[in-house]
C-alpha cells in the first residue's frame, strides 16, 4: 500500500506544478498587421503648351551642286583648286587648251563664210537670170517674126525652103533658151531657201562651237567648296567627261524619312505657313517641304540648313530634333512614369495610387539630357502629383509615400 502511494504523490506533485507553471506563464503581447507603404518620387503637375520634337536621322545633301564636264575632247591646261579646297564667285576652276578649242571654232567660222558667200553667189545669179530673160524673150520675138517673113517669102517664091527651116530652128532655139532661163528663175527660191537652211545649220554650229570653247574654261558661279576632282592638269579628256564638282557653302539640304504618323501633321503645318525648325550637331535646320514621293517607311523631308555648313559636308549623317507643331495642356513625364503607352499613377491625398488615362503628344528633352513624353488627358489637372517612379506591383489603390529627395518640380 505504501509503495502504491508514493508513485501517486509524485504524480499529483507532477500536475500540480505543470498547472502552476501554465498560471504564472506570461501573456504574448498583441500584434497588429501594417499594410506597407512603397516610397516613389513624383512630379508636380503643371499643364502649358510646350512643343514636341521629333528624333530624325538622314543625309546631308547639295542640292546645289554643280559638275563640270569637259565640252569637247581636249587637254586639261589648267585645274588651280584642290579637293576641298574653298572657293569664291569668279575664280578659276579649270581651262582646256586653246589648241583643241580653237579649230573647231575656226572650222565653223569657216562654213559660215562659205555658204553666205554662196547665198550672195545666188542672188546676183538671179538677177543676172532676170536680165537675161528679158533679152532672151526679145530674140525669141525677133526669131518668131523672121520664121513669118520667111514663109511669106516662100509663098511668093522669093525664098527657099532652108531658109525657112533655118528660121524655124532659129525660133526653137530661142524658145529652148528662154525655157531655159525661166526655169532657173522659177528654181531660185528653192535654191536660196536650201542655201539658207545650210546657213543656219553652220551658224548653229558656229554657236556650240563658241559655246564650248568659252565653256571650256568654268569659273566658281558661286561661293562654294571643290570636290570631286577627276582630271589633272597635262590630261587628255574626253567630251562630257566629268573633271570636277562644286557646290555652295549655303544651302545644303538634311533629307531625313517621317514616319507616316506624322506625314499629315506635317504637311498641314507646311501649308499654314508654320516655321518648324531642327536642332542638332551644332546645327540649325527648317524644313523646308517633303518628297514628291513616298516610300514605304514614310516620306522623306527636306530641311534646309541656315547660315554656314557648320562642318557637314554632303554626305555626312545627321541626328537631329524637329519641333512639330505646339500641343496645348500638355505634362512632360519621365518614361518611367508610364505604364503601357497611355497609363499614368497619380498619386492622391491619402498616399494612394489612382490610375489616370493619358495621351501621348511626342517627346521633348528633359531636364535631365534624356528625351521625356508629352502627354495630355482630360483628368489631368494642375497641382496633381505623378508618380515618376516605375513599381513593378503598381495597382490601383496601392499605398505609397513621397521620397522627398527626389521630388520634382
Amino acid at each position: 500500500m505504501r509503495r502504491l502511494l508514493i508513485p501517486l504523490m509524485i504524480l499529483a506533485l507532477g500536475v500540480a506544478a505543470f498547472v502552476g507553471l501554465r498560471v504564472t506563464r506570461p501573456e504574448p503581447a498583441t500584434v497588429t498587421p501594417q499594410e506597407r507603404s512603397w516610397r516613389v518620387e513624383t512630379l508636380t503637375v503643371t499643364l502649358a503648351d510646350r512643343v514636341p520634337v521629333l528624333p530624325l536621322y538622314g543625309e546631308i545633301t547639295a542640292p546645289e551642286r554643280v559638275t563640270v564636264t569637259a565640252p569637247l575632247t581636249a587637254r586639261v591646261a589648267e585645274r588651280p583648286v584642290r579637293e576641298g579646297q574653298r572657293v569664291a564667285v569668279g575664280d578659276l576652276l579649270v581651262a582646256l587648251d586653246d589648241a583643241d578649242t580653237g579649230p573647231p571654232v575656226a572650222r565653223a567660222e569657216a562654213r559660215v563664210a562659205d555658204l553666205e558667200a554662196q547665198i550672195a553667189a545666188e542672188r546676183i545669179r538671179h538677177e543676172r537670170d532676170q536680165a537675161a530673160l528679158v533679152r532672151e524673150r526679145e530674140l525669141l520675138d525677133n526669131a518668131r517674126r523672121q520664121l513669118e517673113r520667111n514663109r511669106s517669102l516662100v509663098a511668093r517664091n522669093l525664098a527657099s525652103q532652108a531658109d525657112l527651116d533655118e528660121a524655124r530652128d532659129a525660133l526653137a532655139r530661142a524658145r529652148v533658151t528662154v525655157n531655159a532661163r525661166e526655169g532657173s528663175i522659177a528654181e531660185h527660191p528653192a535654191r536660196l531657201k536650201r542655201l539658207e537652211a545650210g546657213l543656219a545649220e553652220a551658224q548653229a554650229g558656229l554657236a556650240e562651237a563658241r559655246r564650248d570653247a568659252q565653256r571650256a574654261r568654268v569659273e566658281a558661279p558661286f561661293d562654294g567648296i571643290v570636290t570631286g576632282i577627276a582630271a589633272a592638269p597635262g590630261e587628255r579628256v574626253g567630251e562630257g567627261a566629268e573633271l570636277l564638282s562644286v557646290y555652295p557653302r549655303q544651302g545644303l539640304e538634311l533629307r531625313a524619312t517621317i514616319p507616316r504618323a506624322y506625314q499629315a501633321e506635317l504637311a498641314a503645318a507646311l501649308a499654314a505657313g508654320q516655321r518648324l525648325v531642327a536642332r542638332g550637331e551644332g546645327a540649325r535646320f527648317v524644313l523646308a517641304g517633303l518628297a514628291g514621293e513616298s516610300e514605304p517607311a514614310g516620306v522623306e523631308a527636306i530641311l534646309r540648313l541656315e547660315g554656314e555648313s557648320a562642318g557637314l559636308r554632303p554626305g555626312s549623317l545627321v541626328d537631329v530634333r524637329l519641333e512639330r507643331p505646339v500641343a496645348e495642356d500638355t505634362l512632360a513625364v519621365p518614361a518611367s512614369a508610364l505604364y503601357g503607352d497611355d497609363v499614368l499613377y497619380l498619386m492622391d491625398g491619402d498616399g494612394r495610387m489612382r490610375r489616370l488615362t493619358v495621351t501621348r503628344r511626342g517627346q521633348v528633352p528633359g531636364p535631365d539630357g534624356e528625351s521625356w513624353v508629352l502627354v495630355a488627358g482630360e483628368a489631368l489637372a494642375d497641382g496633381q502629383r505623378v508618380i515618376t517612379t516605375h513599381l513593378p506591383n503598381a495597382v490601383q489603390g496601392l499605398k505609397v509615400e513621397r521620397d522627398t529627395g527626389g521630388e520634382g518640380a
